[in-house]
């Protein structure tokens, strides 16, 4: 089951007791403040949780999964996570 977003400003009303407005206001700026960071390129680090990198993939060589024809695929960037270690532990502690 994944985590709405939703479901995250009722967690942050529940905890820190805001209104559910000031509390969607919350979650709704901090989601903005990270993707601006990774649409100017930078990546996003948050403490015991994990970091948000951009990464540039260059050209290279694809193949068209409907045809099969190789292809060539251009340049883009992709954001990747890793989690920090601290959370990491957490998981798999959880899951034992």
């Amino acid at each position: 089951m994944a985590l709405t977003k939703t479901q995250v400003v009722d967690s942050v009303q529940e905890r820190i007791g805001f209104s559910r407005k000031k509390s969607t206001e919350l979650v709704e700026q901090l989601i903005e403040i990270i993707k601006d960071t990774i649409e100017k390129g930078d990546d996003v680090l948050i403490s015991g949780f994990g970091k948000f990198c951009v990464k540039e993939k260059g050209v290279r060589k694809g193949r068209n999964p409907a045809t099969g024809a190789d292809m060539m695929l251009e340049k883009r960037k992709v954001v990747t996570f890793k989690c920090s270690s601290v959370l990491r532990d957490k998981v798999n502690n959880g899951e034992e």
